[in-house]
């Protein structure tokens, strides 16, 4: 197929270079003036692979998504409703778009793919493409499983059967509400485990693991989702690469707030936060998780109070 991908950060434009290993015709778009995509266009690497030269780069939007097949978005989640308003503009009519990306929006508490359905027609197909894995140990050769969900069993289906190999085993979703959330709310819970890092209490991660997934269990059921979904790939499943890998920005985030220091990448699940707990609100579903991290990313609390917040809090049954 062709396919273009929008965006060239670490995730985006390993995408890339998996999508032209297995066979498909790539192009990846960047700003022209965005020092990463400068440096892959001229050097055709970047710190972790190296890209064929069957692999195209342009900075010209329109030209980008001219003669896409298929359309892969791995950007900021946050800047995903002012990126929409660019690219609505072009034709997108028999296009399918894929989010590669997870987050919530902070603004809105709207999903991702609520924000792109705004800018789009039913002549436009939509899925997303979560779960875990990070591109330096798929880069090395390390397998891992994912999930491609939509509304439209066919979109899916087809993608899954596009995109596999024996690098990426591709699962079915079955639940859109329960994948996006479950995949972007993983990133909450990473900064909490590296705050256990920081603190010298990495022990704990395991109760953090067990409370978290049945806390967005719970949020995940009261928005309409499968509550068992937060069981599944796009979230407990990529508790490993989240709460653990030293590859993890949202870990590493959690461990550097701790310690005072500042984190200089992007850390998804600062936002996220922020929306979920505006969700919880919402939905009237007790996140006490998710407000505790949103306290110490504003600063209201203190480490050891964020932990005192999280595991001596008042008698309450495991499962509720």
């Amino acid at each position: 197929m062709n396919i273009t991908l929008l965006g060239c950060g670490r995730w985006g434009s390993f995408i890339g270079w998996y999508l032209d290993k297995i066979g498909h015709k790539v192009k990846i778009w960047g700003l022209a003036d965005a020092p990463q995509f400068i440096e892959l266009k001229t050097t055709r690497k970047n710190n972790m692979l190296s890209f064929r030269e069957s692999i195209e780069f342009t900075d010209n939007l329109e030209e980008a998504i001219a003669s896409a097949e298929v359309i892969i978005i791995s950007i900021s989640s946050q800047a995903l409703r002012s990126f929409m308003e660019r690219l609505s503009k072009l034709d997108l009519k028999g296009k399918t778009i894929v989010l590669c990306m997870k987050g919530i929006e902070v603004a809105t508490g709207k999903r991702l793919t609520e924000i792109v359905s705004e800018f789009i027609t039913n002549e436009t197909k939509l899925a997303i493409w979560v779960g875990p894995g990070h591109p330096q140990d798929f880069s090395n050769g390390i397998p891992n499983c994912m999930v491609i969900d939509s509304n439209d069993d066919e979109v899916k289906n087809f993608l899954i059967d596009e995109f596999s190999s024996e690098l990426i085993r591709f699962y079915v979703g079955k639940d859109l509400i329960g994948s996006e959330i479950g995949a972007a709310s993983k990133n909450t819970i990473g900064i909490a485990a590296g705050m256990l890092d920081g603190m010298h209490l990495s022990s704990l991660k395991g109760a953090l693991m067990s409370r978290g997934t049945r806390e967005i269990a719970r949020l995940i059921k009261a928005m309409g989702g499968n509550e068992l979904s937060a069981y599944g790939l796009c979230h407990l499943g990529d508790y490993e690469a989240t709460l653990f890998s030293p590859y993890s920005h949202n870990r590493r985030y959690g461990e550097m707030l701790v310690k005072g220091e500042k984190f200089a990448q992007l850390a998804e699940g600062v936002d996220t936060t922020k929306a979920l707990v505006f969700l919880g609100e919402k939905y009237n579903v007790d996140l006490p998780i998710c407000k505790a991290v949103n306290k110490a990313i504003l600063g209201e609390y203190t480490p050891k109070e964020c932990l005192d917040e999280l595991f001596l809090r008042s008698r309450k049954p495991e499962f509720y």
